[in-house]
């Protein structure tokens, strides 16, 4: 074990600013990250405050919230409004509390339990409020942030379309500047708009006369020609208000342009970056209530005389969903402190705290897409086995298990579907290569030079976790080799093989989450020991064990789609070899894990 203090002077004597992306080029150790065990008691008050909010004022009445109650919403925002809820991103003289971003990420998971409330808190703290407060100038954000702190306002984002979706920026509404200059003409249609029920103030994308490129408006509820089509009837989150939003000679005061002209596209991308990572934060709680939930009723629940948290099947299932959720908590606050420290590092050099957010948060943009797909994926798969552990239960409207598995769905389409944020992720790392931010080719050409050398075993590994760490390394090969490979014989048709770029995106998303999770581990075994950390460590032996299997296949589909030859069978040996791990009792690791949380009979990591 460390002192604190010796882990402070470690953590600084390596205090280089690691970038987003740079994971897959540098080697990180295990003081460079914040692990969740680290939460100062302010923090762990903020999140107890929440979790409170939940389970006295939102589980109780999940019933009403999904028959859309008139009123019942809003009430919601206002009592969490009251508690300051609404406001922990604002800064304190516009009302808010002005915490940091990793707190803000903590309040987003407490808040993840509480099905279509999130979605509605979501909304109107993120995209709802985020871009009046980062690109509002002073008139907007003292007139608008202000009332939407407290909840006496309610806010909503219009940007989606019928005809534009995953692309955003062919969105057809058009605002036309009137004949004595004063006002914006907007006119057309914005559907699947979260909160537009009740909110007072939106957030409006529309191109002017015939430019290329979005512009956004500032505009409220009381404008004459806003009008709104009846409540979309949805699979699940039916208790969010989800409606069209119409706009037909709209009047708009030129002074509600936000930001400038023709950058409203800029501003959608932005916010989409934290809305999702935020997304990953908010499905990491409702993953743990899940868990907690299928493991209480695993010990209920009995069957041929014993309860079936007693069965290896039913353990196994409370392992791997265990596992999934610890290696994406571990992979959320590892990328939450980056961008804590990018934006801090920012404001340190003078930079307005708003435009250094924004820039921290699009320096680590691949992290925040990797983050969403793994983290709705990780919930989907949680409550798919959370409504197996209950059986037939669980198919029940009667349980909130159904509920979370419908629930859950949209999460993989929200923030724009899991296949456009694969290939973006693929595509802002070489966009980022290209700029020269990122030195990826270099050793990619050093791994092709080693696939024709004898493999260099080394010297025996000191630790577990240095063991760990080779496969990791041997793992970030893996997906340079493939991505440079694809990027040298594809060239300017790789954004053309969709394939081929979410192949090589899982390989980048196993390989971060896997890392985190090590690290995590390992700093605890540093910080309490050993003996503290043997669980973490063997729910990162198991995470890793199965990464290597998805990184090894995606990785083999992706060359078996461009390369061929002789080519391709010396980067399928480069493959096993990158992969390859050690056998261990992989059946006893989950089967020790299951039993920790039958014990406590909840998540309790």
């Amino acid at each position: 074990m460390i002192t604190p203090e010796a882990l402070k002077a470690m953590e600084n004597k390596n205090k280089k600013a690691i970038t987003g992306g740079e994971f897959l080029i540098r080697a990180v150790g295990a003081t460079d990250i914040f692990i969740p065990e680290e939460w100062s008691e302010e923090q762990i008050m903020m999140k107890s405050t929440c979790d409170e909010f939940v389970q006295q004022e939102i589980a109780p009445i999940l019933d009403r919230i999904d028959s859309l109650e008139a009123g019942l919403m809003p009430s919601l925002l206002d009592k969490a409004g009251e508690l300051g809820l609404l406001g922990i991103s604002v800064p304190e003289n516009l009302g808010g509390m002005g915490m940091d971003f990793k707190t803000s990420m903590l309040c987003t998971e407490a808040l993840g339990e509480a099905h279509s409330f999130s979605v509605a808190y979501g909304a109107h703290t993120g995209i709802g409020t985020l871009p009046i407060l980062y690109y509002g100038n002073d008139e907007q954000r003292a007139k608008y942030i202000p009332k939407l702190a407290t909840g006496e306002w309610k806010a909503c984002y219009c940007l989606t379309e019928p005809s534009s979706g995953s692309d955003a920026n062919s969105g057809k509404t058009k605002a036309v500047l009137s004949e004595d200059g004063k006002h914006y003409i907007i006119n057309g249609q914005k559907m699947w708009i979260t909160n537009a029920g009740f909110a007072d103030v939106f957030t409006v994308f529309a191109k002017i006369d015939n430019d290329e490129d979005l512009s956004a408006f500032i505009l409220t509820k009381d404008m004459e020609g806003i009008t709104l089509n009846a409540e979309e009837k949805k699979m699940g989150i039916k208790g969010s208000s989800t409606r069209q939003v119409f706009f037909n000679n709209v009047k708009v005061p030129v002074e509600n342009m936000l930001y400038e002209r023709g950058k409203g596209f800029k501003i959608a991308v932005n916010i989409l970056n934290i809305g999702r990572i935020k997304l990953a934060g908010g499905v990491l709680g409702g993953s743990k209530g899940v868990i907690t939930e299928s493991v209480n009723y695993a010990n209920e629940r009995e069957q041929f005389g014993r309860p079936i948290a007693k069965y290896g099947a039913i353990r196994n299932k409370i392992a791997l969903m265990t596992i999934r959720t610890y290696a994406l908590e571990s992979a959320v606050y590892r990328a939450t402190q980056n961008i804590d420290d990018a934006i801090q590092h920012l404001v340190s050099e003078g930079m307005d705290k708003g435009e250094a957010t924004l820039q921290g948060i699009a320096a680590f943009a691949p992290e925040c897409a990797m983050l969403k797909v793994q983290g709705s994926e990780v919930l989907d798969f949680v409550v798919d086995e959370g409504v197996q552990i209950y059986g037939g239960m669980g198919y029940s409207a009667e349980t909130r298990m159904e509920r979370s598995y419908r629930d859950s769905r949209i999460n993989r389409i929200f923030e724009g579907t899991n296949e456009i944020n694969r290939m973006l992720t693929v595509d802002m790392l070489l966009k980022k290569a290209m700029k020269g931010e990122l030195d990826l080719m270099g050793p990619a050409m050093k791994i092709g030079a080693e696939l024709m050398s004898i493999p260099d075993f080394g010297d025996e590994p000191a630790n577990v976790y240095a063991q760990f760490h080779k496969y990791i390394a041997n793992f970030k090969k893996a997906i340079l080799m493939v991505a440079g490979a694809a990027a040298q014989k594809l060239m300017m048709n790789l954004a053309k093989e969709q394939e081929v770029l979410m192949n090589i995106a899982d390989m980048a998303i196993q390989t971060y989450a896997a890392e985190s999770i090590l690290l995590r581990a390992e700093k605890l075994s540093l910080i309490h020991g050993e003996a503290a950390a043997a669980l973490p460590t063997e729910m990162m032996k198991a995470f890793i064990y199965d990464a290597s299997e998805i990184i090894g296949r995606s990785g083999r589909e992706a060359l078996a789609g461009f390369a061929e030859g002789d080519e391709l069978r010396m980067m399928m040996m480069g493959m096993k070899r990158f992969t390859k791990i050690e056998v261990f009792n992989i059946v006893e690791v989950r089967r020790n894990i299951a039993a920790k949380l039958i014990a406590e009979n909840r998540y309790c990591f």
